[in-house]
């Protein structure tokens, strides 16, 4: 690494080395790039993409993380920034329906952006409830305006602007649950689950997280659920494709160990060879705890001390077994894209895994069946399987021991998949898994959580760590770990949001702002 194309990369004054090829990563550097600055992206994986990357067994190719694009208007308005077009470099499908959710009574709901479908889909289930279904879409809406269109590709880091929207989240009532809001427009606890798990898919418990979540239901109704041909793999290639026609350099296995502060601001990276990179903007899409309690062990913090990370609230981990099958194609019809299999209980699992640290003998499960969709995840005839199950985190007094446990707990989730894909377990012929304890060690990502922090109303907007960061000058963050928080929308956005806080790259160095300035 220390003789790296990256000494002679570009002007020193127009530097920027960006921590990280996670999605966040990638599209900070494709921001700066189009600013004109010479960005390095150092990444310790063997290929781009961070959470949202691959891996491929026996031809067999398992999205590790994120599957489906729900705004995708923010890869082309990223793009765009760019002077490229999105869609020439990723091909999106739209899924129809969405997802299916399932219930241990044999009860189905189908999911699509048609509201006469819908509504026949609540009709079907509990027709009481028409009415405040119809309510719940408005209350999306108006949730929509205030808390994605105004908020979140918008910097939060000074406390007036988060100030200025409590009157609007007061008559929104964002201090109510999403479930808790769900519960006051429907009575059926099926749909009161249908319509406030979303919170989960970006690490939230929907019997905590605000009721500003709402505006999920919003976004799927009009922009729709897609998915890309190659997976989000695909998504993140391209993205690295055009940080090099900017001229960047993306390095691997390079694995960043300190941000070097001196007087005040980020001048250099070292990395754990030994390797100093010097530039005077940095970018770090490391998880924001790691960021601040390891790549910054020797800086004193203002605000994010390793006391105070510690008491912060952490989403859930991930249990995810990865399975590819033989000759399936034509096997379990009924089961497609997307799959919600509900266990017996709804908010008493949620108690356990996110509030007790409990992992628990009952379950619910998603399940992702690309193949139906993208032929290229698998031989011809068979599927690659994706099944995740939500699961505490390792910060509890009493962790998880997953190298006893992880057995035990995919003989657990076989044997509800068993009702939904009877025989499947003959006809695997490769697998692998992850649990907490890989997200810590593959991502760094502090008590091995799915999602950083979670995404709670006092961990949100100005709570959460900021874009621009208060520790250092020329310091900056994006990912899940800061605003606007985890999923595909949310860390694409945490990179507009730093390319309205840098300026163009300058000629000369100059001394970039602190949060507090």
């Amino acid at each position: 690494m220390k003789d790296s194309a990256y000494s002679d990369h570009g002007d020193p004054a127009s530097r920027a080395i960006v921590i990280g090829a996670g999605l966040g990563g990638l599209a900070a550097a494709m921001r700066l790039g189009a600013k004109g600055y010479a960005v390095t992206v150092l990444d310790r994986l063997d290929r781009v993409g961070g959470r949202g990357s691959s891996i491929t067994q026996e031809g067999h190719r398992f999205d590790l993380g994120p599957t489906i694009v729900t705004v995708p208007q923010v890869f082309e308005d990223l793009w765009r920034a760019c002077g490229r077009d999105f869609h020439a470099d990723v091909t999106l499908k739209p899924l129809d329906p969405f997802y299916e959710v399932r219930w241990p009574d044999g009860t189905r709901f189908n999911a699509c952006g048609d509201d006469d479908r819908m509504f026949d889909e609540v009709r079907r289930i509990a027709p009481g409830d028409l009415k405040g279904y119809k309510r719940f879409l408005r209350d999306s809406h108006a949730r929509y305006v205030v808390g994605f269109e105004g908020m979140v590709a918008k910097p939060m880091h000074r406390l007036w602007e988060t100030i200025k929207v409590l009157p609007k989240f007061a008559q929104l009532r964002a201090d109510r649950s999403i479930y808790a809001h769900v519960a006051t427009r429907v009575k059926d606890e099926r749909l009161r689950m249908a319509l406030s798990f979303h919170p989960l898919f970006i690490g939230g418990d929907p019997t905590h997280v605000t009721s500003i979540y709402a505006l999920v239901g919003h976004l799927e109704k009009t922009y729709g659920v897609h998915y890309a041909i190659g997976g989000v793999q695909a998504i993140a290639d391209a993205m690295a494709d055009v940080v090099r026609a900017q001229g960047g350099v993306i390095l691997h296995g390079a694995e960043a160990d300190e941000i070097i502060v001196e007087r005040g601001a980020a001048r250099a990276v070292t990395l754990t060879d030994g390797t100093r990179m010097e530039a005077p903007l940095i970018v770090s899409n490391a998880d924001a705890g790691h960021t601040y309690t390891h790549l910054m062990r020797n800086v004193k913090k203002r605000r994010w001390t390793a006391p105070k990370l510690r008491r912060k609230r952490w989403s859930m981990g991930l249990y995810v077994w990865y399975f590819g099958t033989k000759d399936t194609a034509g096997m379990w019809p009924d089961l497609g894209h997307h799959t919600i299999v509900n266990g017996p209980r709804f908010t008493g699992l949620l108690r356990d895994i996110f509030m007790r640290g409990k992992l628990c003998d009952d379950m619910s499960l998603y399940i992702h069946r690309p193949a139906v969709t993208d032929p290229t995840v698998a031989p011809a005839g068979d599927d690659s399987f994706y099944v995740l199950s939500p699961v505490p985190h390792l910060g509890w007094d009493t962790p998880v021991d997953w190298q006893t446990e992880a057995p035990k707990y995919r003989e657990k989730v076989a044997a509800v998949l068993d009702a939904h894909m009877p025989g499947f377990r003959d006809r695997i012929v490769t697998e692998t898994e992850f649990t907490p304890e890989t997200f810590r060690d593959r991502y760094l990502s502090p008590h091995g959580a799915g999602f950083s922090l979670e995404p709670r109303i006092l961990q949100s907007a100005w709570f959460r760590p900021h874009n621009v960061s208060e520790e250092a000058r020329g310091l900056f963050l994006v990912g899940a770990g800061t605003h606007p928080g985890a999923g595909l929308p949310g860390v694409v956005s945490s990179a507009e949001v730093l390319g309205k806080l840098v300026p163009d790259a300058p000629r000369v160095p100059i001394d970039l702002p602190l949060a507090a300035e």
